[in-house]
C-alpha cells in the first residue's frame, strides 16, 4: 500500500483493496452523515467566527465549535484548498464572500484556517491564528512540531495537545476581547515606582546567585507588576501574552507550587524553559514565574520563591500589591477632558498599554464588543498602508474616533459623536498631558536584571 492509499483509509476517504481497487467502507458513509448533521446545525452555523486547524496531510487538530471528527469533509475541503493553490506555486490567504471572509495561514505542516463575519480584516484574522499556532509550539516547541511530520506525515497532532485545547479556547477568547493583543502590548499594574522597584530588587536579591535563572515575572489579573531577566535577554509582548493565557488559564496553579515546561516563540522556538509557577501567597493573589533552562532546579527555585514572599511581606510591598489590585480603575472623567469616552494609549518603545475603564454607553457586553470593532477598524486603517498613514480621523453615527501613530506612541481614542477636529485636537493634547503625568505609575521604565 502506498503513502496516498495509507493516507485515505487513516483520514476515513475509503481506501483501497489488495489489487489497488477503490472501495467505499460503511465508515465512510456514516462519517459523511455526521458532517452533514453538523453542518445543518442551526446554533453552529449562527457562529460568528469559526477556528480551525488541520495538518498538511488534511489530518483533523482543532475546532472551535463543535467535535472535529464530524467535520471530517470540511477539513478535506480546506486542505484541497490549500494544495490547489499549491500546485500554482502560490499560497492561499483569504477567500471573500459577502459578509464572509475565510483566512488561511500556513506555517509549515500546519493549516489554520479562520471562517469569520465579524468585520475584522484579514491582517486582524491573520494575528488571531499566528497567536494561535505560537501557543501550539508553546506546548510542543517548532523542533518537535517540525520532527514530528517530517517522520510522519499524517501523524494525528491531537493526541500530544489532549488537556491543552483548554489553552487555545482561551487565547482565542483574549484575542477578541483584550486590546492588548491587537496592539501587540501588555498591561501593567499601577504602582508607584519606589514601590515596584523594592519589589524588583527583592526578586534579584533572593534569585541572583540561581544560576540558569533566566526570567523572573510577576503578575496579576493579567497584568504585569516587574520582569527580572537575565542580562541581554528580554520577552516580546507576544510571548508575554503566552504566559498571561498560561497563567489565566490554568487554575490548578492556584492550589500547589507547579513546575511546567513552555516555549516562548519569539525568545526560543527550538526548545522549553521550564518554569516553577505559583502565587505568592493565600492573602496576595499575584503569580510568580521563575524560567530556566536546568529541567532540575525545581525544588531551588521553591527555595528562592520562599525568600522572595518573606521579604516582601516584611517591606510591606504583599499590601501595596493587594491595594492597587483593590483600586478601581481609572474613570474617564478623571482624566478631565470634555466628549471623551475612551481610549487605548500604547508606548511603542516598551510595548506597553494603558486605557481607563470601560463606562456608559459601552458599559453593557454588546456595545462593549461594538467598541472593540470600532476599534479594530480604526487600527486597521492607519496600519493599511505600510505606516506612511499617520493619522485618521473618523465621524461615525456613534462616536468620532481617531487614531494617531508616531515613533513614540500609539493612541485611539473614541469621542463624543459631533467633536469637532478643533475641540478633538485640543482633547488629544490633554489626555496626553495626563499619560504624561502619570506614567511613572502606569509604565515599567526599566526591568531590572539578575
Amino acid at each position: 500500500m502506498d503513502e496516498n492509499e495509507q493516507i485515505s483509509l487513516e483520514n476515513g476517504r475509503g481506501g483501497a483493496n489488495a489489487d489497488g481497487s477503490n472501495v467505499l467502507e460503511e465508515k465512510d458513509i456514516e462519517n459523511l452523515q455526521l458532517d452533514e448533521d453538523l453542518l445543518n446545525n442551526t446554533e453552529w452555523k449562527e457562529k460568528e467566527k469559526h477556528i480551525f486547524i488541520l495538518s498538511s496531510a488534511g489530518k483533523p487538530v482543532y475546532s472551535r465549535y463543535g467535535n472535529e471528527d464530524r467535520l471530517v469533509t470540511l477539513f478535506g475541503v480546506m486542505q484541497a484548498l490549500v494544495s490547489f493553490v499549491q500546485d500554482s506555486d502560490d499560497v492561499i490567504q483569504s477567500i471573500h464572500a459577502g459578509d464572509c471572509v475565510i483566512v488561511f495561514l500556513i506555517k509549515g505542516p500546519i493549516i489554520l484556517v479562520a471562517v469569520s463575519q465579524t468585520h475584522e480584516s484579514v491582517e486582524q484574522l491573520s494575528l488571531q491564528l499566528r497567536y494561535v499556532y505560537n501557543q501550539i509550539v508553546s506546548i510542543l516547541t517548532l523542533k518537535q512540531l517540525t520532527k514530528i511530520f517530517e517522520e510522519r506525515r499524517n501523524f494525528d497532532l491531537r493526541r500530544l495537545l489532549t488537556g491543552s485545547e483548554r489553552l487555545i479556547d482561551h487565547i482565542l477568547t483574549f484575542t477578541e476581547t483584550e486590546p492588548m493583543y491587537l496592539l501587540g502590548a501588555i498591561k501593567c499594574l499601577a504602582l508607584t515606582p519606589t514601590c515596584r522597584e523594592a519589589i524588583g530588587q527583592t526578586i534579584v536579591s533572593a534569585c541572583a546567585k540561581i544560576k540558569n535563572l533566566v526570567f523572573a515575572i510577576l503578575i496579576a489579573d493579567n497584568q504585569l507588576i516587574t520582569m527580572v531577566r537575565m542580562k541581554k535577554y528580554n520577552l516580546q509582548a507576544s510571548d508575554l501574552h503566552l504566559v498571561f493565557n498560561l497563567v489565566s488559564a490554568s487554575e490548578s496553579f492556584k492550589a500547589a507550587e507547579s513546575w511546567t515546561p513552555i516555549c516562548l516563540p519569539n525568545f526560543d522556538s527550538s526548545g522549553f524553559l521550564h518554569a516553577h509557577v505559583s502565587y505568592l501567597a493565600e492573602d496576595c493573589q499575584a503569580c510568580l514565574l521563575l524560567l530556566t533552562v536546568d529541567h532540575d532546579l525545581f525544588f531551588t527555585l521553591s527555595e528562592a520563591k520562599q525568600r522572595i514572599v518573606e521579604r516582601l511581606r516584611r517591606n510591606n510591598s504583599l499590601e501595596a500589591i493587594n491595594a492597587a489590585l483593590a483600586e478601581p480603575p481609572t474613570t474617564v472623567a478623571e482624566l478631565g477632558v470634555t466628549g471623551l469616552r475612551h481610549c487605548l494609549y500604547k508606548c511603542r518603545t516598551s510595548q506597553q498599554l494603558w486605557s481607563p475603564a470601560v463606562e456608559a454607553p459601552y458599559h453593557t457586553e454588546q456595545q462593549a464588543a461594538r467598541l472593540r470593532r470600532v476599534y479594530q477598524q480604526l487600527h486597521g486603517c492607519v496600519h493599511r498602508h505600510n505606516g506612511a498613514l499617520k493619522l485618521a480621523y473618523q465621524q461615525l453615527p456613534l462616536e468620532t474616533m481617531l487614531g494617531w501613530i508616531t515613533a513614540g506612541f500609539e493612541l485611539y481614542v473614541a469621542f463624543e459623536p459631533l467633536m469637532t477636529k478643533r475641540n478633538t485636537i485640543n482633547a488629544v493634547n490633554k489626555i496626553l498631558q495626563w499619560i504624561h503625568k502619570k506614567e511613572s505609575r502606569l509604565f515599567i521604565s526599566t526591568m531590572p536584571t539578575f
